[in-house]
């Protein structure tokens, strides 16, 4: 049986914390009639849930009545009154309005690996809610880990040289595969785009046939600004063309060239990783991997910055909403190096 802890919740009298190997903390609510006992319930509880998320970088919080979009709001302004806004988007979400969308709308056959949402953005959420609205049939949890841990498993030579140089990501956007730029950024005016960059330290090109490339150097480890863990917090296997399936990766290169894919990542100083790089990488996110399978009415917290995030495929429908909050200054975790829009070489 996993252990049980207890914390005071304020005028409910204690909130019980469920743990177990490879799972992230539990919280189960007592019965709750409809969602203005919920809301609060969670109000009082906030505190000690909070602390417990200091604690483990994530908690889910079981057994809400929580049945829409409007109801996870609700829930989310309790847990996260500050919403973070979700800039330089990558992936297609659904806007159900009020700082809550789909977690994401990638296929349910496609996994999704662990990553820090907004890693390579100047501010970021420091903490996400996600909300269950349909479990699906099988598979499909959000996948959390520790990146206090993940930092201490990539091997120390690739550790080293990513504390040195940091990571580049460059991106080719495209209506095809990725997200367009006007989608990407929010607007279809070229020169916004260009001030955007300029004013968040992102490199931005027009190719010939009209592509935007852009590239941004960003430290790969930070530190925590409230517990000063450092944690490994990037993109970098994530977005790495050696995690893509072969034939995937094959499609793409075909289609847009060896240089033009929509996402690919480097050292810093601009050396490619290597397939054994990226292999190590993934490595270390699978062995801190946790997950819970999702019931209808479970929130999951999230530090952003202590705990990356992903999702198992699944079947079935499935609707988890995410809401983002507590923005964070990436200034405020001391990245090293500083953001550039190139590569580091200045130490070499």
């Amino acid at each position: 049986m996993a252990p049980t802890q207890r914390l005071n919740a304020g005028t409910i009298n204690e909130i019980d914390i469920r743990r177990a190997d490879g799972r992230p903390p539990v919280v189960t609510a007592p019965p709750l009639g409809d969602l203005d006992d919920a809301v609060r319930w969670l109000s009082d509880a906030r505190e000690p849930l909070r602390a417990e998320l200091l604690r483990s970088g994530c908690t889910m919080i079981r057994g809400l009545p929580m049945t829409s979009a409007a109801d996870f709001a609700q829930l989310r302004d309790v847990l996260l009154p500050r919403r973070a806004a979700y800039k330089e988007k990558a992936t297609p979400r659904t806007d159900f309005g009020e700082g809550v969308f789909s977690s994401t709308d990638l296929p349910a056959s496609q996994p999704i690996r662990l990553h820090n949402e907004n890693s390579y953005t100047l501010d970021f959420p420091g903490a996400l809610l996600f909300g269950c609205l349909v479990a699906p049939e099988q598979g499909g949890a959000t996948t959390v880990g520790d990146m206090r841990e993940a930092l201490r498993l990539v091997p120390g030579d690739i550790r080293e040289r990513f504390a040195r140089h940091g990571w580049l990501l460059v991106r080719h956007y495209s209506e095809l595969a990725g997200l367009p730029w006007q989608t990407s950024f929010g607007t279809d005016q070229p020169a916004e785009v260009e001030a955007y960059c300029r004013d968040n330290v992102i490199g931005a090109d027009w190719l010939d046939d009209g592509t935007l490339r852009t590239q941004q150097r960003r430290a790969a480890i930070v530190t925590h600004p409230v517990t000063g863990d450092q944690v490994w917090f990037n993109h970098i296997a994530f977005w790495s063309r050696w995690s893509l399936e072969d034939t995937i990766r094959e499609v793409l290169t075909d289609t847009y060239g060896p240089d033009r894919l929509p996402f690919d990542t480097y050292y810093g100083d601009g050396d490619a990783l290597s397939p054994a790089d990226t292999q190590a990488l993934n490595a270390a996110y699978d062995a801190v991997t946790m997950r819970e399978s999702w019931q209808p009415g479970d929130l999951l917290l999230v530090d952003n910055i202590r705990c990356a995030h992903g999702r198992e495929a699944f079947q079935g429908a499935r609707k988890i909403l995410v809401g983002m909050g507590d923005p964070v200054q990436l200034a405020d975790c001391r990245p090293v190096p500083p953001p550039a829009t190139g590569p580091h070489r200045s130490e070499q």
